[in-house]
């Protein structure tokens, strides 16, 4: 098999890539590491035509004297017995523009692939290969580019900071005199004009503002009410004895 890829890489960057197995796993389409295994190692699901076929295996690169790589693969069926092998070269050739990578080797199966049509084997070969390489310029690594501050012009200025609003006076009790008095307080007051302060502080009140006098006891006038009938009976009482005692002498 033969197949030719362009990307618009430089040969230096593809080389890079080639170098760092890493790199060279996260070009693999579609390939589900395995937990502690070699970095270009999991399983791959292939698809060809209307049938789709994982395989769990292993890929390793080798780069060579002349400037070119080795490919080589091994992987068998998950579900089944099949396997396959891969052996190829891969050149780079700086093109304007890019560079054209050249996939040429061989490739044995066998298993269920065998049971597909060779020209959709063919056609899903060429795809996996495309998307490889188009992954492989893919993955070059951005240098890192410090953050830049905005620069700031002129001398910033002072942020005021509003001030705290002080919080609301309690409400105080209105004790000055209302603007109409009462009449009674007016006669009390044009009253004691005129008179000597122990005059006024001895003046009683008046109007509503005079004490309400005691309520008056009946005690004393029920007592006098009956001490007249009682002192009555008590002097007829005397009479009746000082008569008898007369008629007995």
């Amino acid at each position: 098999m033969e197949h030719e890829v362009f990307v618009p890489v430089t040969v230096e960057r593809l080389r890079e890539a080639l170098g760092d197995p890493v790199r060279v796993a996260r070009a693999v389409p579609g390939l589900q590491q395995d937990a502690g295994a070699d970095p270009v190692a999991g399983r791959l699901k292939v698809r060809v035509g209307s049938h789709s076929i994982t395989y769990r295996g292993a890929v390793r690169v080798t780069g060579r004297d002349d400037g070119s790589y080795a490919v080589e693969g091994d992987a068998t069926e998950t579900r089944g017995t099949g396997s396959v092998t891969l052996a190829l070269t891969l050149r780079l050739r700086d093109t304007e523009g890019g560079t054209t990578l050249t996939f040429d080797g061989t490739a044995t199966a066998d298993g269920r692939v065998t049971e597909l049509p060779q020209d959709a084997v063919g056609s899903a070969v060429a795809r996996l290969l495309n998307r490889f390489a188009e992954a492989l310029g893919e993955t070059e690594e951005e240098p890192e580019q410090p953050e830049e501050k905005p620069e700031q012009q002129g001398t910033p200025e002072a942020v005021e900071t509003p001030e705290p609003e002080a919080p609301p006076a309690p409400p105080v009790d209105d004790f000055t005199e209302p603007a109409n008095p009462p009449a009674e307080a007016a006669h009390a007051r044009r009253t004691m004009i005129g008179r000597s302060a122990e005059e006024v502080d001895h003046a009683p009140p008046r109007g509503r503002y005079a004490p309400v006098p005691a309520p008056q006891t009946v005690a004393s006038g029920a007592t006098l009410r009956w001490a007249a009938p009682a002192a009555a009976v008590v002097l007829a009482s005397a009479i009746v004895v000082t008569r008898v005692l007369r008629k007995r002498r």
